[in-house]
């Protein structure tokens, strides 16, 4: 099942994806599907003209992120693997959609993109083990944890760098039958190739993420989780457009602009 956000020019509406030969339509579901059972309202929308998908969730309270937990990640940047998740926090106002600008503050000069599968928690989800894990988790979408590299360098703490407007760009949906074990996660800049991993090669693993980010804090419905990037990360600039494609679950395209 696949779960997206979206607008027709009105409030938000959640949707079912229907695929149909070339064709997506959306399901328009009654109410907010993370706090009641998916239930379609009889609508039904051609996705096109007239259609915007949104970020196919606005965390609650939070986007859990984490650092360095692919090797060859570490290692292109001199660092060792981490001998438990390094954990840090961006803020909901981070998060935007599919087709929306990632703004390049004024403050930051060398701005870089990471594709990540992030995991979308379902219910309230506190001191769970990492065998019970994953009856916490809705679904999967693609993400792009955008990072300042240079304010991440000079600033040591790593929330303007990494929490800055736009620098959590999100979709196109939640997919709820993604298997996290051996997933594509690919990066392109102006459609060339970046960054091309599988979470196979993951440190630390989904369930143990989940597990072990429950213990340090609760996780609510709609919170976020990004499960950290491959190698091959660089930067990008005004006029760019970077995609993030997880295998089996969609692409997620944004403008790269920089504020006027």
């Amino acid at each position: 099942m696949r779960i997206a956000r979206f607008t027709t020019g009105d409030d938000p509406r959640f949707a079912l994806v229907q695929q149909e030969g070339d064709k997506t339509f959306l399901a328009v579901l009654g109410g907010d599907p993370l706090y009641m059972p998916a239930m379609p309202t009889g609508e039904r929308i051609e996705l096109g003209d007239g259609v915007r998908l949104l970020a196919p969730v606005i965390p609650r309270s939070k986007v859990v992120a984490v650092g360095r937990n692919y090797a060859a990640h570490a290692a292109e940047f001199g660092n060792d693997v981490p001998t438990s998740p390094m954990l840090f926090l961006k803020p909901n106002t981070s998060v935007v959609g599919p087709d929306d600008p990632i703004v390049l503050p004024d403050w930051t000069i060398e701005v870089g993109y990471e594709a990540e599968l992030a995991v979308v928690i379902g219910k309230v989800c506190k001191d769970v083990s990492p065998q019970n894990a994953m009856a916490y988790v809705l679904g999967y979408t693609c993400a792009n944890d955008v990072s300042a590299r240079d304010a991440q360098k000079t600033d040591g703490q790593w929330g303007r760098a990494k929490g800055f407007d736009t620098s959590c760009p999100l979709g196109p949906w939640i997919d709820t039958d993604v298997n996290p074990e051996d997933v594509g996660v690919v990066s392109r800049l102006n459609g060339e190739t970046k960054q091309d991993g599988r979470t196979r090669d993951l440190v630390f693993d989904v369930p143990f993420l989940v597990s072990f980010v429950s213990e340090a804090m609760t996780l609510l419905p709609g919170d976020v989780i990004l499960t950290g990037t491959p190698a091959g990360v660089g930067l990008m600039d005004a006029g760019d457009r970077v995609e993030v494609e997880i295998e089996g679950l969609g692409v997620l395209s944004n403008p790269v602009v920089r504020r006027a």
